[in-house]
């Protein structure tokens, strides 16, 4: 087929996965037409640098709202084609110039809010680059906003020619009421007309007159009611104040042409970086959708690889209740690169399918997925589904006939660099013939290198996974208590039929169920013996897995609350030493000084000659004094004080 085979596949696929949903879903979160368009155009690439740069888009843009909780486009709007009129010398309306004012002041605060948390915290290199194509113009917007109100009307700030002209129309409207007041008060009033109001015909303030009074107030007939007894006529009293306000509204209205030129002719200055700002607007509003489609999914950046790997961890489909969807960890393309999920159509199997396709495609489409951090999604060239019921009602064809149309095209595209999801492989045929193609069919495209996943009912099946290399059985697990699927997917165990148990509990007689066991042959027996093994084995290592991973988490706190304990004791401890060291400098230094301070005594007794005291009875003291201060310097040393100088004058 060529390429646009290719693409019809692909988009084909798009639909069976319902990543449109998903797209639905997503446009919720734009903020303006813009990204919108951009949604609305976003299809998966196979492009692996594409894919890890849309991705870190996304991871940028939720980094933005988690740091600064916001992104200000309120208000974006598409003005392309009012910066394309403005450029060829059009006026735009009051609104439009809201719009460019409105849009350049979301590029305004966009490009600081990214600036400033680039220049403080970095990472946010695709950003930025879009920050930069961003505008800043101030001035424009000020004299926007100057000019017009929110609700669209030209401002008397605008000039002060309008504001002169409002207020001589204002005047001129005061003059005119007061005039055709007076007529509607006047004694003869009553008789004359046919309501007490002041009301306006073509632009012209005129009073309602009966018809047999027409020509009691002269002036001009604008226009008469249904039945024809009621004129409006605009009193002559009052035509030449009419007209001059009519002359008035003129020149306002030439004023207000005036300044939406000039505003206009501003806007066509600013017309090409406003365009590419519009762009990157675009671009922006795009990844803070995704980013919080991401945050209301609780999902997660998934790496990418294109060696067809991908390993998602407690992945969710994300159109299902997100509080209520059974994750499942999913892994492929490493020890094996096909799954057989085999078992009854009791549910489950379709949305695990599902859930691998479309995370893939999210990925694919720079998105955030429904899985827990650690997460691998690899980047395919080519998506390939063959799921439900998708018979040709044109064609004529039956399930069987239209799933192998799906097939047989499929076939024609797969190789290594594809994922392929088959559900219920053969189904609409003879059981065992059925079986014989989906063996045929996973045997083709395992050995073309393609990522596979595929359901079937078919026990010939079970056992698939067990003589082939890179291939391994599955299954969804079934609670027999409660007659329901756990959706929770169960690796290296093939689905096994629950129909004796689901039948014993509905009631069935036991004596029924045992000779229907009795035509069921010993193989097929024995293989459901060994799956229910398997599966008791599986469940019986998971809770062991569980138990040894509370007691090493257990023991983890344990080392973590001893490691802190003595953390603290050796600060204490760190803490009571100083304070001893502290004291003893304090002890030896008062020793010191008051050394020093007898000796200093001793002289002045001597020099004095107040006392008795011999000179070898100086030297005495002085040894004495020596003795001790060695004693003191070795029990610092002992206790690892601090040193302290004795003054060399005791020694002299």
């Amino acid at each position: 087929m060529n390429q646009l085979g290719v693409r019809y596949v692909q988009r084909k696929v798009l639909h069976t996965l319902e990543f449109d949903k998903v797209k639905e879903q997503l446009a919720e979160h734009a903020s303006s037409p813009l990204g919108l368009e951009k949604i609305d155009a976003l299809i998966p690439s196979s492009d692996l640098e594409e894919v890890a740069a849309w991705l870190d888009e996304t991871d940028e843009a939720a980094a933005v709202l988690r740091l600064a909780g916001y992104a200000p486009l309120d208000g974006v709007v598409d003005i392309r084609p009012h910066l394309k009129r403005a450029a060829i010398g059009g006026t735009l309306s009051p609104q439009e110039l809201l719009e460019v004012a409105a849009t350049s002041a979301a590029s305004r605060q966009m490009k600081r809010l990214i600036m400033d948390l680039y220049e403080e915290h970095g990472g946010l290199d695709r950003l930025s680059t879009y920050a930069d194509e961003l505008v800043e113009v101030p001035a424009l917007e000020h004299d926007i906003r100057r000019s017009i109100d929110d609700h669209g009307e030209v401002l008397d700030a605008a000039s002060d020619r309008l504001r002169s002209l409002r207020g001589q129309i204002r005047s001129v409207e005061a003059r005119i009421r007061e005039k055709l007041e007076n007529i509607i008060r006047s004694p003869s009033a009553q008789k004359r007309l046919s309501d007490a109001i002041i009301t306006i015909r073509n632009d012209r303030y005129v009073i309602p007159v009966k018809q047999e009074y027409r020509g009691a107030y002269g002036g001009i007939v604008h226009d008469q009611s249904a039945s024809g007894a009621t004129l409006f006529i605009e009193p002559q009293a009052v035509v030449e104040l009419n007209n001059a306000l009519r002359e008035a509204r003129a020149k306002e209205k030439q004023e207000i042409e005036r300044i939406l030129r000039e505003l206009s002719a501003k806007v066509a200055e600013q017309a090409e970086p406003l365009a590419r700002a519009v762009e990157s607007l675009a671009a922006l509003d795009f990844a803070f959708a995704k980013a919080k489609y991401a945050r209301r999914l609780q999902a997660a950046k998934p790496a990418v690889n294109s060696r067809g790997y991908l390993r998602f961890v407690q992945a969710r489909h994300p159109l299902l209740d997100q509080e209520k969807a059974v994750p499942n960890d999913i892994e492929l393309g490493g020890d094996y690169t096909t799954i057989v999920i085999t078992g009854p159509n009791t549910g489950g199997k379709t949305v695990t399918l599902k859930t691998v396709g479309l995370l893939t495609l999210m990925a694919q489409a720079g998105l955030f997925i429904p899985a827990a951090d650690g997460s691998e999604a690899a980047v395919f060239r080519a998506v390939y589904a063959d799921i439900g019921d998708e018979q040709s009602i044109e064609q004529s064809l039956s399930t069987f006939s239209s799933h192998m149309v799906n097939i047989v095209d499929i076939l024609r595209h797969v190789d290594g660099q594809s994922l392929v999801l088959f559900d219920e492989l053969g189904a609409g045929t003879d059981p065992q013939e059925g079986a014989a193609l989906a063996i045929a069919i996973l045997d083709e495209v395992h050995g073309r290198g393609a990522r596979t996943v595929a359901t079937t009912h078919y026990p010939e099946l079970k056992a698939y996974g067990y003589n082939r290399p890179g291939v391994v059985n599955a299954s969804v697990e079934f609670d027999t208590e409660t007659l329901r699927p756990t959706y929770k997917l169960l690796i290296g165990i093939p689905g096994r039929s629950n129909a004796f148990d689901i039948s014993r509990r509905l009631g069935l007689d036991e004596r029924i169920i045992e000779r229907a066991k009795a035509q069921v042959s010993a193989e097929s027996h024995n293989v459901e013996n060994m799956i229910a093994s398997l599966e008791r084995s599986k469940k019986q290592a998971e809770e062991e897995e569980a138990r040894a991973r509370a007691a090493l988490e257990e023991a983890e706190r344990l080392r973590a609350e001893w490691e802190q304990k003595w953390e603290e004791l050796e600060e204490e401890k760190a803490e009571r030493l100083a304070e001893a060291t502290q004291k003893a400098a304090d002890i030896i230094r008062a020793a010191e000084r008051e050394a020093e301070r007898i000796i200093q005594e001793l002289r002045r007794l001597q020099k004095e000659k107040q006392a008795e005291v011999k000179e070898h009875e100086l030297v005495e003291a002085k040894q004495r004094l020596a003795a001790a201060l060695p004693k003191v310097e070795k029990r610092k040393k002992r206790k690892r004080l601090p040193h302290v100088m004795c003054s060399s004058r005791v020694m002299k």
